[in-house]
């Protein structure tokens, strides 16, 4: 799929689709739809009217043109109310468009930037990036596994090319910087659901290793050091070889550097936990819906897929990915309830429950960055189902010591369009993970806060550094489609904000 910016007339264009946004509570139809209207006789007004088309978000309404303007076919697409309009509702509604396209087999799809969107106060990249990453993310289907016949069925209704038209010269240019921004934004997403969505049999610590290897050595200013269970051992990794021990699969541990063109600047931080497989250890999981527990290398997938467009996006600061790459299963071998691991930092862990090893893996990555004289360390991690009890399927938690650090972190989110929300990190929740026989333990006592009590874990290992942690339990993984942006499966969340958030730093 190509996606070009084209200075043309919305009603001469020659398309397939041509997609019209129209605001709920609009009693006649105003700017482009009101002039497709007009050309077409008043078919549309009619159409409207006796369809019920009222304008909400992601209501969708088809119209035939039998050639009276250049496109065969308008699309009408709600926007909701014009007051709650923001970027996310252009996004939105640009991946409904590109879904109904694949629906509709149409090869070309059209937007009309300036028109379309007239009440919005969006520059015209911003509404560019929108459209872009709406309709490279809603067009997302992962169909690696699937025979020849049903990949060739995909591509056959699949859109091959997305024009955003540009009303002049000026705007021309503007478009243009958006599209690219969008892109690499939407591509980063989706090379991390790539790496999700791939079963725990082929996307192993080694598989993650071969990736970071291909990112690095595609770039001048990536560097790779991967340690293997003899190198972290070395080092004192002993609660991330912990987590390991029951798994035949080797363990790694990945960090990856990048240098910017400035010699001196802050060293900043990506921790991605990297469990490839959760089986719960010898604190096994229930056998239901286990299948999805692939998905807990997210963070380390959205690390990578950072890294992966880190030469487009040339931050100005020193960025380094930090991923503890296992499996966590059940063996002769594995950690058993009760055994004390000793950190990096030489904090030791008494590990009550198998089944929250994420953190105790995150423990040598965190102590990790801050020995390497991390500026700022932004954690993900596919961590607590008590956080997902706290704030559903679609929303991240965010946790930290540094109120700048998070304001910065909820603003980028909100850029791109993830949600995330500020959690509390209640000192008063302290000696919940204290232990009787060892330094902390991996889980806190008596019920509920859960996910706060998984910062605090982790928090254990930051000292002063300033440090944000993004608990993804919930938004990696969708197992309904909430987003029109949100496919089945990996997400990539994350993702889109950590990039904001690094093109934000100075």
């Amino acid at each position: 799929m190509t996606i070009r910016v084209l200075k043309s007339d919305p009603l001469k264009h020659s398309t397939d689709l041509l997609a019209v946004a129209v605001f709920e509570g609009e009693k006649k139809l105003r700017g482009l739809a009101a002039e497709i209207d007009k050309s077409l006789g008043g078919i549309l007004s009619s159409l409207i009217q006796d369809e019920g088309f009222k304008g909400k978000e992601r209501e969708t309404l088809l119209a035939q043109t039998h050639g009276r303007i250049g496109a065969k076919r308008v699309l009408f697409v709600g926007l909701g109310k014009e007051k709650n309009f923001t970027t996310d509702s252009a996004r939105q509604a640009a991946a409904l468009t590109v879904k109904r396209a694949h629906e509709y087999a149409a090869k070309s799809v059209s937007f009309s930037v300036g028109k379309a969107l007239r009440a919005s106060a969006m520059r015209f990249n911003e509404r560019a990036r929108a459209i872009t990453e709406g309709v490279l993310l809603g067009s997302y289907h992962y169909t690696t596994y699937h025979g020849q016949e049903t990949k060739d069925e995909h591509e056959k209704r699949r859109a091959e090319e997305v024009i955003l038209l540009a009303p002049d010269a000026l705007s021309t240019k503007q478009i243009e910087a958006g599209i690219a921004e969008g892109q690499l934004n939407a591509e980063a997403a989706i090379f991390a659901r790539d790496l999700v969505n791939a079963p725990a049999s082929d996307m192993t610590p080694q598989h993650l290793v071969d990736v970071a290897k291909d990112i690095a050595g595609k770039s001048k200013r990536i560097s790779l050091e991967v340690f293997d269970e003899k190198e972290a051992r070395k080092r004192g990794m002993g609660a991330f070889l912990a987590v390991a021990k029951g798994s035949d699969i080797p363990p790694y541990f990945i960090h990856l550097t990048y240098k910017p063109k400035a010699k001196k600047t802050k060293k900043v931080f990506l921790v991605g936990k990297g469990i490839t497989f959760d089986s719960g250890g010898l604190s096994l999981k229930p056998s239901k819906n286990m299948e999805s527990m692939k998905n807990d290398m997210a963070g380390g997938a959205a690390v990578l897929a950072v890294f992966y467009k880190l030469d487009e996006l040339q931050p100005k600061v020193e960025v380094h990915g930090v991923i503890p790459c296992t499996e966590n299963m059940p063996s002769g071998r594995a950690v058993k309830p009760g055994d004390i691991a000793r950190a990096m930092n030489g904090k030791t862990i008494e590990i009550l429950n198998t089944d929250a090893e994420g953190r105790v893996a995150l423990a040598d990555a965190l102590s990790f960055a801050v020995k390497e004289g991390a500026d700022t360390i932004v954690d993900l991690a596919t961590l607590t189902g008590s956080c997902i009890e706290a704030l559903g399927e679609e929303v991240a938690g965010l946790f930290g010591n540094s109120r700048q650090l998070t304001k910065q972190l909820t603003t980028a989110a909100e850029n791109a369009g993830e949600y995330v929300w500020e959690m509390p990190m209640v000192k008063e929740y302290q000696p919940l993970i204290k232990s009787k026989v060892a330094d902390i333990k991996n889980i806190g006592d008596g019920r509920g806060a859960g996910s706060i009590t998984a910062a605090l874990f982790l928090k254990e290992f930051i000292g002063e550094t300033p440090w944000a942690h993004l608990d993804i339990a919930g938004p990696a993984w969708a197992e309904k489609e909430t987003f029109p942006s949100v496919p089945l499966g990996a997400t990539g969340f994350g993702v889109r904000t950590l990039i904001m958030f690094l093109k934000s730093l100075r």
